[in-house]
């Protein structure tokens, strides 16, 4: 067990990983391969799964801090680069940007039926993962993709319906700086650009979920601030909790890397907070063990500088 001072939570002692990239997938409904990439710890067996989805724009590289902390704390993390990213540069053109919110899930549902082949192809990893205990996680754009995962519906906006396209082999979610309802509290840019925001309801989503929100998370796609980002929280059912980063702007003190550009709030203690309360939760709600998050609902509350966790 570590003490963490910075922030007055614990955690366990993490572990060596090892992380293979870019394992390749056939995804013939995306028009290109889904490249991969596994996150292990180098010992232990029985371990659960994080299928992560990065924000848009990003690529399999991004979010070390979290990757690597989930990893060391017992976790496979799988990562994937998303149509969406500056790495395929799809041109205004392409038939296939209307349905990247779509194609997004697919992808992770992909990776779910090839659970198989990632195990076998990562040296050491054979017979070690857990495929009755995955959970997915997103932050921004990827938060949505998770949440879709565990009942979150999304109005399509070519077709008008709103499908489940939940997958019952997802277990919970982790929801970071997440896009909240759309309609009239949309901007007109992401009303235009981002038409998969317009309708979402998050009323079906069940499943034990941890949202987290930054308290000055201004986006320029709500006209509410930085409150919208916690609809996820607020407007779903069942076991859910609510962590606020005080301070802490869309990348939340630094989560998408190590010392990139894109933070405009960087704070190690911040990223440090998110690195603990989501590892904290992980190992709650896969029943690895409970006591560290019991110990953030007892140190989060009130005027701690750092944050504020609730839960329903």
């Amino acid at each position: 067990m570590t003490t963490y001072p910075a922030t007055g939570l614990s955690g366990p002692a993490l572990n060596p990983t090892v992380s293979v990239r870019s394992l390749a997938l056939n995804a013939p409904y995306r028009g290109a391969d889904l490249h991969v990439r596994v996150t292990a710890p180098t010992a232990g067996s029985g371990l659960p799964v994080v299928l992560f989805a990065h924000g848009f724009g990003s690529n399999l590289d991004g979010y070390a801090p979290l990757v690597d902390h989930w990893a060391g704390g017992g976790f496979i993390v799988i990562q994937t680069t998303h149509l969406d990213s500056h790495r395929f540069d799809l041109p205004a053109d392409d038939p296939r940007r209307p349905q990247m919110w779509r194609y997004r899930v697919q992808d992770l549902r992909r990776i779910l039926d090839g659970l198989t082949t990632l195990e076998a192809a990562v040296p050491g990893l054979t017979g070690r993962m857990d495929r009755s205990r995955v959970v997915a996680a997103g932050h921004s754009f990827g938060g949505q993709t998770a949440g879709i995962l565990v009942g979150l519906r999304v109005t399509d906006p070519q077709s008008g319906a709103a499908e489940d396209l939940s997958d019952a082999r997802i277990m919970a979610s982790i929801q970071l700086a997440t896009a909240g309802k759309g309609g009239g509290e949309l901007t007109p840019f992401a009303h235009d650009n981002l038409p998969w925001l317009r309708d979402q309801d998050f009323s079906q989503i069940t499943a034990p979920g941890l949202v987290v929100a930054g308290d000055e998370d201004d986006l320029p796609l709500s006209t509410r601030g930085p409150a919208w980002t916690t609809d996820p929280y607020t407007f779903s059912r069942g076991d859910k909790s609510l962590l606020i980063v005080r301070g802490g702007e869309h990348f939340l003190g630094g989560v998408s890397g190590y010392q990139v550009a894109e933070t405009t709030d960087e704070n190690p203690d911040r990223v440090a907070l998110v690195q603990q309360v989501t590892l904290a939760f992980l190992r709650h709600v896969t029943g690895i063990d409970s006591a560290d998050w019991v110990t953030a609902h007892t140190v989060l509350t009130g005027s701690h500088p750092l944050g504020h966790l609730d839960s329903k």
